[in-house]
């Protein structure tokens, strides 16, 4: 078996006449040159043909850092909404010729100091990093507008419409990066609508320990008629729940979920949910990565999948 040699710039400057330094110019784009169009589209149409790729080690060396930009997601952010972020944030970056690299688990400093040392990003995100950091609210594309402080009070505020006014808030076991944040949110969420500030619980993956929990929690509060969950899973955990506790829903209690991960289509009663779509989100950091121009990147609004848990 034989193997291709890699195209090289003196490839593309041999099929089409003109200088190596001529086809150099004309693949990165440098507009300072004065080359006609005529030849630009010829070196760019003999690139595709023979089909050239630019040297990644070579580029780096030439521009400071590599076009590979990297996203890290920390456990337990995994979601809808992080599916459809990343592939915004990846379409973005395809479009302006950079490679999108993802990394899950937890991260600190020294992971952070690797990636810059091992492949010299472009950018390195980190997935949530403003609802992690304390500054939530300060945030130019989210927070009570179109970002997690606003899809939290969309939940609350579907069942205050819905008549309920003590709600409590099921989240998971053994916590979450985001727990705190959301319970910050929809505690203000309520305050902002009049109620009382929902109480929280961690509702267990096994389904008889989750049981207990919501037993529990509905018999020191009684008064409670509806459960907002951290997400579908969680939601999805509770609805089980009621079921074997002889609960109905939603005549006893209701349950919504957030970020809609399909699945409550299929159980009965269909479960209520927050659905986010988060790709205007991944394109818009993208865009903020490479410093470009961010105007007519709106994110649409968080909305309510209605079925009939609440």
């Amino acid at each position: 078996m034989g193997t291709s040699r890699r195209v090289t710039l003196n490839d593309v400057a041999a099929a089409t006449g003109v200088s190596r330094a001529t086809v150099s110019f004309v693949l990165n784009d440098d507009h300072e040159q004065r080359i006609s169009a005529a030849t630009r589209e010829r070196v760019k149409q003999a690139a595709r043909e023979l089909g050239y790729v630019p040297h990644g080690v070579a580029r780096a060396l030439r521009e400071g850092t590599s076009r590979t930009v990297v996203l890290t997601i920390d456990e337990g952010l995994e979601g809808h909404y992080s599916h459809s972020y990343v592939h915004g944030l990846d379409a973005e970056l395809r479009a302006h010729a950079y490679v999108l690299l993802v990394r899950y688990g937890h991260h600190t400093p020294q992971t952070t100091q690797q990636l810059l040392d091992v492949i010299a990003p472009r950018a390195v995100i980190a997935f949530g990093e403003t609802y992690l950091t304390g500054h939530e609210l300060e945030d130019a594309g989210g927070g009570w507008r179109d970002g997690l402080a606003a899809h939290s009070a969309l939940q609350v505020r579907h069942l205050v419409e819905h008549g309920h006014t003590r709600i409590a808030l099921a989240v998971p076991e053994g916590g979450s990066p985001l727990a705190a944040t959301r319970l910050k949110f929809t505690g203000q969420a309520a305050r902002d609508l009049g109620i009382p500030v929902p109480d929280s619980f961690a509702a267990p993956q096994e389904p008889a320990a989750c049981a207990e929990a919501v037993a529990a929690h509905l018999d020191r509060r009684p008064e409670v008629t509806a459960i907002a969950a951290f997400n579908d899973d969680v939601a999805l955990r509770v609805l089980a729940a009621l079921r074997d506790l002889g609960r109905r829903v939603p005549e006893d209690v209701a349950v919504i979920g957030f970020d809609d991960n399909g699945y409550g289509a299929f159980t009965t009663p269909g479960l209520t949910t927050i659905a986010i779509d988060a790709e205007a989100h991944g394109r818009l950091s993208a865009r903020l990565a490479l410093r470009l121009d961010t105007s007519g990147l709106l994110p649409p609004p968080a909305r309510v999948v209605v079925r009939a848990s609440v």
